[in-house]
């Protein structure tokens, strides 16, 4: 099939977001000026570049009560972290997702335990073995094909990176014991398990 974006699909659902996977989660934790924690997950998520290390998470629509906590957040202190989400920790993830107010505090929604960041004010998911702290860059503003809904590209500077030590087996991050979750389409996830190597081709 061929499909023009701007016109209907004819299919039970859109199907661009499963033509672009595996998506990683950023599931990104910030701060209020008020002090209110938010914790959401986001799957258009990647890294930017390495040098110096910068990540990107689209973060598009609105909550019931306005626009997104993570984004306003993020503009207003300037600080976010990204934590990784894993098989184990899928439950609770999906928990965050819940469009709840600026008042709730996810981390206790979702029963999840905080701790201190290293180098930023806002506090990280203890359970999770892997944390980018970052420092906010910039933000891209997209078209938005929702009346009142912003659509933009948040970019961080990631300042610090916490790896809990039973993550690395001799100096190497161990994916497949971690099994970072992905996002597929439609409501699908999956996790890491099979890994293979490819070495890059020197010409």
């Amino acid at each position: 099939m061929f499909w023009k974006t701007e016109e209907p699909h004819g299919l039970p659902h859109n199907p661009f977001k499963s033509c672009i996977v595996p998506r990683p989660i950023g599931w990104i934790s910030s701060l209020s000026p008020e002090g209110t924690i938010n914790l959401a997950p986001y799957s258009f998520f990647n890294g930017a570049c390495s040098e110096p290390p910068m990540v990107m998470f689209g973060c598009n629509g609105k909550q019931p009560h306005g626009p997104k906590d993570t984004i306003t957040n993020i503009e207003e202190t300037c600080e976010f972290v990204c934590n990784l989400s894993t098989y184990s920790l899928r439950e609770p993830m999906n928990q965050t997702s819940a469009a709840v107010g600026p008042d709730v505090n996810e981390f206790n929604y979702a029963n999840l335990d905080t701790e201190p960041s290293k180098l930023v004010k806002v506090p990280r998911v203890k359970a999770s073995p892997i944390h980018l702290e970052c420092k906010y860059f910039k933000t891209l503003e997209l078209p938005s094909n929702q009346p009142d809904a912003r659509n933009a590209i948040i970019v961080g500077h990631v300042v610090g990176i916490n790896i809990r030590d039973d993550a690395l087996i001799n100096g190497i991050v161990n994916i497949k014991k971690l099994q970072p979750l992905a996002r597929l389409g439609y409501m699908d996830y999956t996790q890491v398990k099979n890994i293979f190597t490819l070495q890059r081709q020197n010409i």
